[in-house]
């Protein structure tokens, strides 16, 4: 099953650009029921791919009018490669709980990673709009696409039949338009902690990562300039105030978690905050309990604001705590 003809640009509302890997130019779009036609296509090549399963994927009986019901209600995103429909999501809100449901990927674009980032852009204008709950429903027949979602951070909470239903908490957003700002941050953030806590910070190069371990620093009372520790990989900031000290380090240069324990991070893990800038997809295992800390500057290159995506994993920041710093 092909995609439709590529067609102009729409007036929604453009959320991310970026090429593919592979080739071809990804943009991904919140859009409306005026969408719907786009956005149906998808869904039914993707769910009619997938093997049968009874009863059948409601998504399979969906119409144009029944998509755009589901669109008004809530919002889509629509991922266009070289601007033809390639995947879909519909994001229904209900108070601080927002559910997914019709996510899809065209046959011709799966295997690609549009679907990581379509969700990913759905999490962040959950996020921006203050959502504190995202779930999801996934066919038991499917446990392929149970443990996609899990790797995404969401857990099983119970059963629908056909459905396993699963659910995560969303990231808090905060946006820091200076470098005082973000400093400012990092100093509420700082309150936060306490001695144990790892953090893990990305974002790009002059995204803000070490101006927020700047802010932790004053706020925990620790000794030293807080610079970015590239060239000696680990830096340790001991507490002036009988606080925890700071372990600061720059995993840029390291390939694997491995390069990492040669720093020796566990022998102060209890008793420092350890935050680890470029430290995503390596530094997970130093702590079940974690917090992720993803620093993104806007589509405008003009505009200095950066949003703050703060996310809590593990029951040590299951309480909720982070909302204090919106």
């Amino acid at each position: 099953m092909s995609a439709p003809p590529a067609r102009p640009a729409s007036a929604a509302a453009v959320v991310a650009e970026a090429g593919l890997p592979d080739g071809g130019q990804l943009r991904i779009l919140r859009v409306d029921d005026s969408r719907a036609a786009d956005v149906l296509h998808v869904v039914h090549a993707a769910f009619a791919a997938r093997p049968p399963v009874e009863p059948p994927a409601a998504a399979l009986s969906d119409t144009v009018q029944s998509i755009a019901g589901k669109l008004a209600g809530g919002f889509g995103v629509l991922g266009e490669v070289d601007g033809r429909p390639a995947a879909a999501l519909i994001v229904a809100q209900d108070g601080e709980l927002a559910t997914i449901t019709r996510v899809a990927a065209h046959p011709d674009y799966q295997h690609r990673g549009i679907a990581n980032a379509l969700v990913a852009c759905a999490m962040d204008l959950l996020a921006a709009h203050g959502t504190r709950l995202l779930a999801v429903g996934v066919r038991t027949e499917f446990p392929a696409l149970g443990r996609w979602w899990r790797r995404h951070g969401f857990e099983p909470v119970g059963q629908r039949p056909p459905l396993e239903l699963l659910r995560r908490t969303l990231p808090v957003m905060v946006e820091a338009p200076t470098a005082d700002a973000m400093r400012d941050l990092g100093d509420r953030l700082a309150g936060l902690l306490r001695a144990g806590d790892v953090i893990i910070a990305t974002g790009d190069l002059g995204a803000g990562k070490t101006t927020l371990t700047q802010g932790i620093g004053t706020g925990l009372g620790v000794a030293g300039r807080v610079i970015s520790p590239t060239f000696v990989l680990s830096r340790v900031h001991p507490s002036i105030t009988g606080g925890p000290a700071l372990v600061h380090v720059d995993a840029y240069r390291l390939g694997s978690f491995d390069e990492l324990e040669d720093l020796d991070l566990e022998a102060s893990l209890a008793d420092s905050v350890t935050l680890v800038e470029w430290g995503g997809g390596i530094a997970e295992g130093l702590a079940d309990d974690r917090l992720e800390i993803d620093i993104r500057r806007g589509l405008d290159p003009t505009d200095e604001t950066r949003q703050v995506f703060l996310a809590g994993i593990g029951p040590r920041w299951a309480d909720g705590r982070l909302e204090e710093l919106r």
